[in-house]
């Protein structure tokens, strides 16, 4: 896992944490719309180096969280409606198995992991307990899915034009939302630069109108295979995706979660990370089966989806890892 910082007008990927990932640093460019700070990514897989230093706990940094998430999809460029193929599945069908996976993870086992953490309780605080304000866990949090058309896609965005999107999105669904994530989506063979070599997906935020929006940008995964999780809990392909679109709900919902629970940390007002230096989010400690998490299946409405652990404060496991499942 990596956070951004700013160098100059352009910003370079630096490891953080102690997840250890080698990963090829490429530049981003400086949204017109963000502050000083930058996108908090999810590194590409990689076989060595997923330990954690002991003691290593998500703390309050102070900011806020999403009280009542919800979740908007971006499908950002006409490909999205005009069609297209990989790996023998259509993109209607990559649309459907996303679209199941936010329409469906909402009031689930896994979800609710997120709602130990809350807001409006000390800065440095491990557990909430009954204080704060805490993270719910209601069922439909799919608010709305969109295909834009009506701005045109470069293949090869910039962080300044995936924001200005976001925002779009923010528009075409209504009014602002403190709690909703909105998420770009881009299709096949059109993605910012880095994508694959040092990153999978990441999360950030923007202002628009004096608020600050959190969006999440999501390539099209398959392209980057096993870097990002294709085939990674299924290996063997069916008929509705799964093994194949593994990557779309592991990924996906690592953003989802972390945008959750820290969603602005390119303004700086974070919400749970490690520390405000580098830090760690619920996501990055358990990300690609690191400190002792398993990745595997868990069946939302009529489907089963690919999900990697979260972190739990409050949860020891068996094997001493507070990398679960549910909660």
């Amino acid at each position: 896992m990596k956070r951004f910082a700013f160098v100059s007008t352009t910003i370079t990927a630096l490891a953080i944490g102690v997840a250890a990932f080698a990963m090829i640093a490429s530049p981003l460019t400086v949204s017109a719309h963000s502050s000083a700070a930058a996108p908090h990514a999810m590194g590409i897989r990689n076989a060595s180096g997923h330990s954690k230093s002991s003691g290593s706990y998500l703390k309050y940094q102070g900011g806020s969280v999403e009280t009542t998430p919800v979740v908007y999809i971006d499908y950002w460029g006409s490909p999205w409606s005009t069609g297209f193929s990989t790996g023998g599945y259509t993109s209607a069908q990559a649309q459907t198995y996303v679209n199941d996976f936010f329409g469906n993870v909402g009031g689930s086992s896994w979800d609710n992991t997120n709602t130990q953490y809350c807001q409006g309780v000390a800065s440095g605080t491990i557990n909430c307990g009954t204080s704060g304000t805490h993270i719910t866990n209601p069922a439909a949090q799919l608010a709305g899915t969109w295909n834009d058309t009506t701005n045109a896609l470069t293949c090869n965005p910039t962080q300044s034009q995936i924001a200005a999107e976001a925002v779009k999105a923010m528009s075409h669904f209504g009014a602002y939302n403190r709690n909703a994530t909105y998420f770009v989506f881009t299709p096949t063979g059109c993605s910012m630069s880095g994508f694959a070599t040092s990153w999978c997906a990441w999360h950030s935020d923007t202002t628009s109108g004096g608020n600050t929006v959190a969006y999440a940008y999501m390539p099209y995964i398959p392209d980057a295979a096993s870097s990002c999780g294709m085939n990674y809990v299924n290996s063997t392909n069916d008929s509705f995706g799964n093994g194949y679109f593994d990557g779309f709900s592991i990924v996906g919902g690592h953003e989802y979660a972390e945008a959750m629970t820290d969603p602005h940390p390119s303004s700086g007002a974070y919400g749970w990370i490690t520390s405000t230096s580098r830090g760690s989010e619920i996501g990055d400690l358990c990300a690609w089966n690191s400190n002792g998490g398993v990745s595997g299946n868990v069946t939302l409405g009529s489907n089963h989806y690919a999900v990697q652990p979260l972190w739990s404060n409050a949860t020891t496991t068996s094997s001493g890892s507070h990398c679960v499942m549910s909660y």
